[in-house]
């Protein structure tokens, strides 16, 4: 699966889903079952590229605003929200961050269901129902796609006080919830 084809994916899915996460959950984990199983562990590859791409303090700030807090597991399922969104949404807000506040209704906005679609996938296509090391998310951390470990946020990093500056439109929006 090249990248191109995993946007397409991502966009195809978010088109279908009619805001519903769920729905798009479900249109991914199909469309993947229908691949050969290499092609779903590369969509896992190239998922995990893009969370790690996406770990970034300007995003983090975007989070901060948006939710009040960052903790580990908001801030990586808030990546996964962002991937959702489609290619288009997604380089945007990694140029700009500042440009969700067109993009964002409300305040939270996670997708921990992007995760599992790719095991889901390959347990359907394969018949397997035991995860093992052939799985999707163990080949991608064994080839050191790890999202939890081994990323380094990029950009530069800020403290509260900066953020009605860091990002004016999100702040203005949801008033630094």
């Amino acid at each position: 699966m090249t990248n191109s084809e995993f946007w397409q994916l991502l966009d195809a899915s978010k088109a279908a889903a009619a805001g519903s996460q769920t729905i798009q959950a479900d249109f991914l984990s199909e469309q993947l079952a229908a691949l050969e199983p290499e092609q779903i562990i590369e969509f896992e590859r190239r998922l995990r590229e893009n969370l790690r791409e996406a770990d970034d303090y300007s995003i983090m700030a975007a989070l901060k605003i948006l939710d009040g807090y960052v903790m580990d597991d908001s801030y990586l399922y808030f990546r996964c929200w962002l991937i959702g969104q489609g290619q288009a949404v997604f380089q945007n807000a990694l140029r700009d961050a500042d440009s969700l506040a067109q993009v964002v209704q409300e305040a939270y906005q996670e997708f921990e269901n992007l995760l599992y679609v790719a095991t889901e996938a390959y347990g359907r296509r394969t018949g397997r129902r035991e995860e093992d090391d052939t799985f999707p998310r163990s080949v991608a951390a064994e080839q050191g796609l790890d999202y939890d470990l081994g990323s380094e946020t990029k950009g530069q990093d800020w403290r509260e006080e900066q953020l009605p500056k860091l990002l004016p439109r999100l702040w203005k929006k949801f008033g630094g919830n």
